[in-house]
């Protein structure tokens, strides 16, 4: 009967919240309903409540057991329902794949820290994928490999499974895998009940980190980046380029004040609003979504309303650049005359070289780029420089400053 099954699922809970490799998801664990049911199904998640079959979890050792509890309670913790519905609406095989790889590496590295306990505290079931590979990598940084290791795949909706093969760094993988994803269930609900969701994770994580912490346990990058104080990449970007931008208080009649010529009057412009260029330099390597552009592009134009500046200069690159577009009024529609060029691989060093071939004196350079590139950057120039990175979060510049955008 079930009950034997609940109580094995809430043993576990109780074995992991005293451990210190695993307490830091105690409050995740207690989050939501938890319910073993009958049902021709192994686990899955909505991102907030869990469910597990009588019939599959029957068979497993409790090491096993707790390995696929932790599994269903790690998806919770990344949020991986909430942030994955993009990528699993776009390619549901791949989607799915990715959120399970970057749990059981977690999964696989505590397992490896604590293999001298008399009896191992997780094990991954049959079916899990994994690959060390994929360590530290988030779910968008794994899906995005996927796509570009498995082009021709195309999977829309449900679960992901079937029978056609796929590989992850070279090896085919289950396309099935050990648990469900609840991906559906989010399609129907508010923004806002989302958030409050999201929101509920983020304290349970609190929570279980300072009981983590007391017992001295370490938190996996994954998890410490959810935790950490959160900024906005827009409010990063203005405050870049207004510092960068800052002028010296002084009037020129270079130009007249734009905010006061509809009403007639003409006064100058103070050396603060007249900024001299703005150089935009977008990768155009493949990975960056048209989406991902467009609001970054909105808000840039935004700030170019406000600030003024005498041109932005937007560069296209991959490997070298390949064109440019250059604008001197009219910004609010920037985003849609943005006509990007080049698709290859990425080499962020030519950006600099254009820069000084060109001798381009730019109050600033606003470098918009995923962050996979060459491992030595050359960038000998001297304006600053802001890296908005969309998905390699290990990414160093060489110089300047870096903000991740948000997904």
């Amino acid at each position: 009967m079930n009950n034997l099954q609940e109580i094995r699922v809430k043993r576990s809970h109780i074995t992991m919240m005293k451990h210190p490799s695993t307490a830091l998801y105690s409050g995740i664990m207690l989050m939501g309903e938890t319910s073993v049911t009958d049902g021709d199904y192994t686990a899955y998640t909505d991102g907030l409540n869990k469910r597990y079959s009588k019939k599959f979890i029957s068979d497993l050792s409790d090491s096993e057991l707790r390995g696929l509890v932790l599994h269903e309670n790690l998806h919770v913790a990344l949020k991986h329902l909430q942030f994955g519905l993009s990528m699993f609406k776009e390619n549901a095989k791949l989607a799915n794949i990715a959120a399970d790889m970057v749990v059981n590496n977690i999964i696989m590295d505590i397992d490896a820290k604590i293999k001298n306990d008399s009896e191992r505290l997780v094990n991954l079931p049959k079916g899990g994928v994994y690959d060390e590979f994929f360590r530290g990598w988030s779910m968008r940084e794994v899906y995005n490999h996927l796509k570009k290791e498995n082009p021709d795949k195309d999977s829309q909706g449900g679960s992901g499974s079937g029978e056609d093969e796929v590989k992850a760094n070279g090896k085919p993988v289950p396309v099935d895998g050990m648990d469900e994803h609840d991906f559906e269930s989010m399609e129907g609900k508010a923004a806002e009940d989302i958030k409050k969701e999201m929101e509920k994770v983020e304290r349970a994580l609190r929570e279980g980190g300072l009981l983590a912490g007391r017992m001295g346990a370490d938190i996996p990058r994954a998890i410490g980046e959810s935790l950490a104080p959160k900024l906005n990449w827009r409010d990063v970007l203005r405050e870049f380029v207004s510092a960068a931008t800052k002028g010296k208080d002084e009037y020129t009649w270079r130009r007249m004040n734009r905010r006061y010529l509809m009403d007639d009057i003409y006064l100058p412009t103070s050396e603060n609003e007249s900024v001299g260029e703005i150089v935009f330099a977008v990768d155009t390597s493949g990975s960056i979504s048209d989406e991902d552009l467009s609001k970054v592009a909105k808000e840039l134009a935004s700030l170019c309303e406000m600030c003024e500046p005498e041109r932005v200069r937007v560069l296209w690159w991959d490997t070298k650049v390949h064109g440019e577009q250059i604008f001197s009024d009219n910004y609010s529609n920037i985003a849609k005359m943005l006509k990007p060029m080049g698709g290859g691989g990425t080499i962020a060093s030519c950006v600099g070289e254009f820069i000084n071939k060109h001798k381009i004196k730019a109050e600033c350079v606003v470098m918009f780029t995923d962050g996979y590139l060459e491992s030595s950057i050359k960038w000998d120039i001297d304006s600053p420089t802001l890296w908005m990175v969309t998905h390699n979060k290990n990414f160093t510049p060489p110089k300047g400053k870096k903000i991740m955008v948000d997904e």
